[in-house]
């Protein structure tokens, strides 16, 4: 058996640095131009403004976005920002959030176009890859506890539900929380024990649990939630333990990360995010915090490496690599540790 099944991430996830241009159309186009990739779920942050986090996805159509730092609805002005997803990128609107000074964008591929899934107790339109086992999904909540459809066909380890209608924080499910925890991407809290948000129950291959929570199922309200599995040599949601030291932990995930999403679960800390290409050599240093407004924040020194096989703390920062700290993460790779060929990639 293959070591994975995708040798070129890049159909699948992108990073990109650009320059906004105060100006309407914008054209964006992915820096790996061998192979073509549409965004299906498009996340961007202005890095010298103090401006949201913008969110936007195809199930929801370029009209809409949301705020990850914050308990928003959804606004329905999302085209001033976002014109289109393209073949190779996205074109952008004259907006402070998506289109000003210096910009960082992330992409993920699902499937397009969403298709009914019943397998769920409500019904759910879902664009998904099994591939890359990431899906976006949508419904309309009923206010009761419920499983929700993802078409990932694996287990789910991390999905993201927001409330579109009202204001109202973003429920985070993890299977280390299992449903009986849930985080907020907008918020830096610890693990929350209100089972109301997930009822308790635990994602399977073809669902996910939503409780009577109006942030997570509200009663007739729009749902959208965004659903991420592990996939080896591609993606990697996990947890580790902060040694408290410079020589930080190293965290496997078989395979040199182009993203990393952490967040302390034993302890209230924001949620971190680094990139390959805001750094583009070790030690990375630039940190935005998905719950934040606040610009890129770059720690002198350094704060952590990337490796051909995961990823390694270079700091004992409480809030990344505290002694004893739980800590989540979700990742995704530049390459595989080894390819389908079986030839191993280079460190950085």
């Amino acid at each position: 058996m293959a070591y994975t099944t995708i040798d070129d991430s890049s159909l699948y996830f992108r990073v990109k640095t650009f320059n906004g241009s105060s100006s309407d159309g914008n054209a964006i186009t992915w820096d790996e131009t061998h192979a073509n990739m549409q965004p299906d779920w498009l996340w961007l942050k202005n890095r010298t403004s103090a401006q949201e986090h913008w969110l936007a996805d195809v199930v929801r159509g370029t009209g809409k976005f949301l705020e990850s730092n914050s308990n928003n609805a959804e606004s329905s002005d999302g085209a001033s920002g976002l014109a289109s997803f393209d073949t190779n990128g996205f074109t952008l609107n004259n907006s402070a959030r998506t289109n000003r000074n210096t910009m960082v964008g992330w992409g993920w591929k699902a499937g397009g176009s969403a298709s009914s899934n019943s397998n769920g107790s409500i019904t759910s339109s879902v664009s998904a890859s099994t591939t890359a086992g990431f899906s976006v999904v949508s419904w309309t909540g009923s206010g009761s506890a419920a499983t929700i459809g993802h078409s990932i066909g694996v287990q789910p380890q991390i999905v993201f539900v927001k409330n579109r209608d009202d204001t109202a924080s973003w429920n985070v499910y993890t299977v280390f929380g299992g449903g009986g925890k849930g985080l907020f991407l907008n918020d830096s809290a610890a693990f929350d024990s209100d089972t109301s948000y997930f009822n308790n129950g635990t994602a399977s291959t073809t669902t996910f649990p939503v409780g009577t929570a109006n942030t997570s199922n509200g009663s007739s309200d729009n749902m959208i939630a965004y659903c991420f599995a592990n996939v080896k040599g591609y993606s990697k949601i996990g947890s580790y333990t902060g040694n408290g030291n410079a020589d930080g932990t190293f965290v496997y995930t078989g395979f040199k990360p182009a993203f990393t999403l952490i967040k302390p679960t034993s302890i209230s800390g924001d949620w971190r995010m680094h990139d390959n290409k805001r750094n583009s050599f070790n030690v990375l240093s630039n940190t935005l915090k998905p719950n934040s407004t606040s610009t890129d924040d770059v720690t002198s020194g350094g704060l952590l490496d990337y490796t051909s096989n995961g990823f390694k703390w270079r700091t004992n920062s409480t809030y990344s690599n505290g002694s004893g700290v739980s800590f989540i993460y979700m990742c995704f790779a530049k390459s595989p540790f080894v390819n389908s060929k079986g030839v191993p990639n280079n460190a950085r």
